[in-house]
């Protein structure tokens, strides 16, 4: 069966991120942002896949380790990222009046501003120390922190940390210029390493692995994933990055000192860390360098003065973030803890935001007497620390905690409030394609179920049962799912039978269609009965954002967006010969989620909510300026445009179709 390779499917989706960031079509700030993402997602590239791609490579045949061509993808799309950045953006913004100044002399009027950010602000952050690279190693440096190796005269080297986690890594400076923190330093080299000369500076960082599997650690889940994070920033070196013009003689003698393997040195450039330019302060007179707003519409049936929890009593709604306002979810949880009414809330929870509204809402009901039940997945990775802090903060309040499921992951987005008048109980869900979280929600595009609907809301309760008690839910104890499909237990077997009945209606010659959108496709059992389903007639058309390890062949159209907002959402829609089928939720088809994770995908039972995601799909599909085509190698195609054809934007076009509901 033909597969793609998951890792470098993964670089093809990057860099298509890093030609957002070239593309002159693309407003110029957001350029700058786009390269700011694509660094961001290669540190965590070489944190999580590739100390597994390092280990493959020491026992599979020279012939079948991927990691050679990893590392010259890389190599590639580093020097393209090094291109862009410095011949066209750098340019472009300077011609905008933003000057970043990027290893150019600094202007002697700005000197004065830069010597005293250095005396007041930085000096105090600074650890210099003097190396001795044929002694024993002396220090530790830590994962992902900047550093300056500084040669001196005598033949001996310092170095110092840069301390962009403590401070902004730009210093704004009058006339729209700006300075690396980076540069700050390096102008006062001389008072860090007095009555040395100094004759080079280069910089330098390491990248640690972060895959440290939590069923090692004894004890309490808390204290195990607490452990984690410690031996996290301990972990073993996947990347030194330096800067290209270090002598290979200084390059080697460091990689002895701070015990680096040859596979491990990766040459960058002056400045590491370019994640950072997210943070740079640009501002322009001209609107034409970011995108222009695009402000969430309301729902009118959520915008009266009653209770929001009556109105989805009433009638279904589904939201389309961030198209949609998303404050109606906050409000589904404000309401819910302080309704007199509502006795109990279930909620789990994966990412959630620094400053949480809902978590503070959830906390409120607690401290109102209300029964309130979170699971807090602690093993999400880069989010355990925030989940820790919030979960304890729930815990203090009152809050009964579920603290994950030994080795499972909790990754579906559900919550249920159980609401009592009378001798009557109401169960009001909510079910969603994304976190519960405020944060993202402005820039991840997702959909949110809000229903009352008996079949969906019962099974709700009943998943919460499993993930309190772990009595697994069976036909024969009266305890099943049909409305939704919950992995663990009938998930893959209905997606596998949707999937295999339009391959019986397409060999009946009947209409056979499947249309996917997932982040990630890359589970062999699932591409297996795609490829049968493609050979029997079905015409499947897959819109998947990064990992996708399917080939394209007759019958199978794979396409790709990367544009403004993340796509975020997984839908799946099935022809069932005019009797469509459609089906939302939290789960990728990849090996985690679908046999390792708790995910949810519910149905979409509403017509007009149906035609409304249908319509939102055809206007994907229709894309024709920022979409890709993937081809069999991977890569990026854009697709043609005909002459006299109309441009069509997803995005644009979904915020248009959404505000005309």
């Amino acid at each position: 069966m033909p597969l793609n390779d998951r890792d470098l499917s993964w670089l093809s989706f990057n860099h298509r991120v890093l030609g957002m960031a070239a593309d002159p079509q693309v407003p110029l700030f957001e350029r700058v942002r786009f390269l700011s993402i694509f660094s961001s997602n290669l540190d965590e590239f070489f944190r999580v896949r590739m100390p597994a791609l390092m280990a493959l490579h020491h026992i599979e045949e020279a012939d079948t380790a991927v990691l050679p061509t990893v590392q010259e993808e890389l190599k590639k799309q580093l020097q393209e990222f090094g291109q862009t950045l410095t011949k066209q953006l750098l340019p472009a913004l300077k011609a905008e009046g933003v000057h970043l100044y990027y290893g150019e002399e600094i202007d002697a009027a700005n000197k004065k501003p830069v010597k005293d950010y250095f005396y007041n602000t930085v000096l105090g952050f600074l650890q210099p120390l003097t190396l001795e690279l044929d002694k024993p190693v002396e220090m530790f440096l830590e994962n992902n922190a900047l550093y300056l190796i500084v040669c001196l005269e005598d033949g001996r080297h310092g170095i110092v940390n840069i301390p962009s986690s403590n401070l902004p890594r730009f210093l704004r400076l009058p006339d729209k210029q700006i300075v690396f923190l980076d540069d700050v330093i390096r102008e006062h080299l001389d008072f860090l390493f007095p009555h040395k000369k100094v004759t080079g500076c280069y910089s330098i960082k390491v990248t640690r692995d972060a895959e440290i599997d939590v069923e090692e650690f004894s004890g309490h889940l808390l204290d195990k994933v607490e452990d984690m994070l410690i031996k996290r920033q301990l972990g073993v070196p996947t990347r030194f990055l330096y800067d290209a013009r270090m002598p290979d003689e200084l390059r080697d003698s460091l990689a002895a000192y701070f015990r680096i393997a040859n596979v491990e040195l990766a040459a960058g450039g002056r400045y590491h860390n370019l994640k950072d330019l997210a943070e740079l302060p640009m501002q322009s007179g001209n609107s034409a360098c970011a995108y222009p707003p695009m402000p969430a519409a309301p729902v009118a049936p959520l915008e009266g003065d009653g209770s929001l929890l009556d109105t989805i009593k009433q009638k279904d709604v589904l939201l389309h973030v961030p198209y949609q306002k998303y404050d109606y979810i906050v409000r589904y949880f404000n309401e819910a803890a302080t309704d007199p009414d509502v006795k109990e809330i279930y909620v789990t929870l994966y990412r959630v935001a620094s400053g949480s509204q809902i978590v503070h809402a959830l906390i409120s009901a607690a401290k109102n007497g209300k029964q309130v039940t979170v699971m807090v997945e602690l093993k999400a990775r880069f989010d355990e620390a925030n989940n820790i802090r919030w979960a304890k903060r729930m815990k203090e309040a009152g809050v009964k905690i579920l603290y994950s499921i030994p080795g499972l992951k909790v990754h579906a987005k559900v919550a249920l409030v159980k609401r009592k008048r009378g001798f009557h109980w109401d169960h009001i869900g909510l079910l969603a394609t994304g976190n519960f979280n405020e944060s993202t929600a402005r820039f991840y595009t997702d959909h949110i179920l809000l229903t009352a609907h008996k079949g969906i809301t019962q099974e709700l309760e009943l998943l919460f049962v499993y993930m309190q008690t772990g009595i697994t839910p069976t036909r024969y104890n009266f305890m099943h799912f049909e409305d939704l499909l919950v992995a663990q237990f009938n998930l893959v077997d209905r997606f596998t039978a949707m999937i295999r009945r339009e391959a019986e209606n397409a060999r009946k010659g009947l209409p056979a269609r499947i249309v996917i959108k997932l982040n990630n496709l890359q589970e062999k059992q699932m591409i297996a009965e795609l490829y049968a389903a493609a050979d029997a007639g079905v015409e499947i058309d897959l819109i998947v954002r990064s990992i996708c390890c399917i080939v394209p062949r007759k019958g199978i159209r794979l396409r790709r967006i990367v544009d403004r907002y993340l796509e975020h959402a997984r839908i799946f829609i099935f022809h069932n010969n005019g009797e469509e089928e459609v089906y939302m939720g939290s789960a990728d088809w990849m090996n985690r989620n679908l046999h390792r994770r708790i995910e949810v995908c519910f149905p979409v039972y509403d017509p007009v909510y149906r035609q409304q995601v249908k319509d939102i799909i055809n206007i994907q599909l229709a894309d024709n300026t920022n979409a890709v085509i993937l081809d069999a190698q991977i890569r990026n195609i854009p697709v043609t445009r005909e002459p006299g054809e109309p441009a069509v934007n997803a995005q644009k076009g979904i915020y248009a179709y959404v505000h005309q509901r």
